[in-house]
């Protein structure tokens, strides 16, 4: 086991869990779990993790719950681009400063993810056009379908973004929650296929990669069975030696 990583989402996690008022006793809070990867000790997937830099940046905007769950996805996208991921807390009516200030930064070309149902036709792309000079980045907003939604309509400094809609080839193989439709995404599985749609492929893979193991494992632990994990472990391995 080693201590988690020191990026967004954990210290986010480590700050919500110093204002709460009692336990966290969702699904899975009471399992003992390794600091690093939230999973069970003995599936403990640390020296697997992939680290990149890249030009592609991300912005979590979680719903209040979410940096608390083991079964959290948007953590992965920190774990991998720890020097890339913003993560903050929603409020509908006191967003945060820091949050305001990233998103108005002439250094970002950002960019709201989410289905192309939801929002109004002529706001929508499906590749999206990077600007020289400028980082892209993703708006993911991070908790349940419903939750997202919300976020979504009464989130009114978010309007003025393009909303980059996914879709993915395949269906989701995430199988810690249940989503409202089969096509439904959780959040690693969209950050995913952003970065590959908009040309960080490299990034994308080792991304899908670390989701894929933390997946196997995560429903290892909680079937209590060996995790199939062998063809992912030899992955992300020869992704290391490869990319180092």
């Amino acid at each position: 086991m080693t201590q988690a990583p020191d990026h967004s989402v954990n210290r986010l996690r480590a700050a919500r869990l110093a204002r709460s008022t009692r336990p966290f006793l969702a699904r899975g809070g009471s399992v003992k779990r390794c600091p690093g990867c939230l999973l069970q000790p003995g599936l403990c997937a640390c020296r697997l993790r992939p680290i990149m830099r890249s030009r592609a940046a991300f912005c979590l905007i979680m719903f209040d719950s979410e940096p608390l769950k083991p079964s959290n996805t948007g953590r992965l996208i920190a774990d991998v681009l720890p020097d890339s991921t913003h993560a903050f807390l929603w409020s509908r009516t006191e967003p945060d400063p820091a949050l305001l200030a990233l998103l108005a930064d002439p250094a970002y070309q950002p960019f709201l993810i989410f289905p192309d149902c939801e929002k109004a036709p002529e706001r929508v792309i499906h590749t999206p056009v990077l600007e020289e000079g400028r980082r892209p980045l993703f708006i993911l907003l991070d908790g349940t379908w419903r939750e997202a939604r919300r976020m979504a309509n009464k989130s009114p400094y978010l309007d003025a973004f393009p909303v980059l809609s996914v879709r993915p080839e395949q269906l989701s193989t995430y199988g810690m929650r249940v989503a409202a439709h089969d096509e439904h995404l959780c959040t690693a599985e969209v950050a995913a296929c952003v970065l590959e749609s908009a040309g960080f492929g490299r990034e994308g893979e080792a991304l899908q990669q670390w989701f894929n193991l933390f997946s196997c494992r995560y429903l290892a632990g909680k079937l209590r069975r060996t995790p199939e994990d062998e063809a992912i472990c030899r992955a992300l391995e020869g992704w290391q030696s490869t990319h180092s």
